[in-house]
């Protein structure tokens, strides 16, 4: 599938100065390896080959919602200059350096308070680095039409995506039928999350047609966020409500990386979202991905016509199909009698694994970490 880029007319070029947003940097992509490394994960990669890294396409996606000033990213310390190389248009105040990871939930706190002393009438959509959005112009569309309900009722909405498949690696939403809003009959009260089902269940989800993938993208009030974590996550909010003098001042770094270690390793799924009242989705269909695996990849590459996704300028394959090939441009590769197999080479180190067996990467990478030593990760 082509990616289809923003028009650039005038309706798409409007920002509001008080819609910000928070891109979410701090990962290592671990199912990616080997071309992700922790040194230089996959957001900070040019995937696609579109001259853009993954973070830099989400970066100026969001330009169109609000001033470039009004976007943070979230990331861990050691990728601040990345970041910084990467998007030269934002300052050094708008990366906000995790010196640990924590989750989802406590780089979403950070960045509310953060967010705070600069304009507590704020909207905000909050956004992992490293998704893929084929149809930009209804992306935007979409998040324009959350955020103005977020705006005007104390909602968290979360962008729900219409499943193509009965995808085991995502987690579901199910929703309630009744329209809840006028102004966009998609949007929908939430009924239930589930966690990366099995395939039984999954084809269920399918067939129910009250089920859809949760895309990990949400869109609320500053006021309305804030509130929830006192409610539900209240031990992570008085953390960093400790240092509500210091945010956007020199002391800020010393205070993060005290409150940090001290803080609970928690999602916003579990942390807030399952647990508030006040829980909605928006239908989506703009051509999501959000490219955690090399199965999603061959997904949306260019195949051949035995749908073999080959990156590489001297690669030949015999009686092979259904394969993601990604190694050095100018390497002889030879493929003979392979089905639905990853073949990727990346810094001296081969990776030959079924798609079937994709979610084992993560764990195959912890083992490397531990038998040949960090270099290799």
């Amino acid at each position: 599938m082509a990616r289809i880029p923003l028009s650039g007319k005038p309706e798409y070029m409007e920002v509001n100065k008080n819609y910000y947003c928070v891109i979410m940097a701090g990962g290592i992509g671990a199912r990616f390896w080997p071309m992700s490394r922790s040194s230089h994960p996959k957001q900070f990669i040019d995937i696609l080959g579109t001259g853009e890294t993954l973070i830099q396409q989400t970066f100026h996606r969001l330009c169109r919602l609000c001033p470039p000033e009004n976007i943070l990213i979230v990331t861990n310390s050691i990728y601040k200059e990345l970041v910084m190389s990467q998007l030269p248009e934002i300052s050094g105040e708008q990366v906000l350096c995790e010196p640990m990871r924590r989750n989802t939930a406590p780089c979403i706190a950070y960045a509310n308070y953060k967010i705070l002393k600069k304009n507590p009438d704020a909207s905000v959509v909050v956004a992992p680095s490293d998704h893929i959005i084929l149809n930009e112009v209804e992306f935007v569309n979409t998040l324009r039409s959350a955020l103005k309900a977020a705006s005007e009722n104390e909602w968290l909405l979360t962008l729900g995506i219409k499943p193509s498949r009965p995808d085991t690696g995502y987690g579901y939403i199910q929703f309630n039928e009744e329209n809840v809003y006028p102004g966009d009959e998609l949007i929908r009260k939430v009924k239930t999350f589930t966690e990366k089902p099995n395939l039984e269940l999954a084809e269920t989800f399918l067939e129910s047609g009250d089920f859809l993938w949760n895309s990990g993208i949400f869109i609320w009030s500053l006021k309305s966020i804030m509130k929830s974590f006192q409610e539900n996550l209240p031990e992570v909010d008085k953390l960093f409500s400790k240092g509500i003098e210091v945010y956007n001042t020199p002391g800020e770094e010393t205070f993060i990386n005290e409150t940090y270690p001290v803080c609970k390793n928690i999602s916003i799924d579990y942390g807030v979202m399952e647990k508030a009242k006040n829980v909605f989705v928006r239908i989506s269909d703009f051509g999501w991905s959000d490219l955690g695996t090399w199965g999603s990849l061959h997904d949306i590459r260019k195949k051949d016509d035995n749908n073999n996704a080959i990156s590489g300028k001297n690669v030949m394959v015999y009686d092979t199909e259904g394969c993601i090939i990604n190694v050095p441009q100018n390497k002889l590769v030879v493929l003979n009698g392979l089905k639905d197999f990853i073949v990727v080479e990346e810094g001296g180190t081969l990776l030959i694994c079924s798609k079937s067996d994709e979610q084992q990467i993560r764990q195959i990478v912890n083992d490397v970490k531990i038998e040949k030593g960090e270099k290799y990760i």
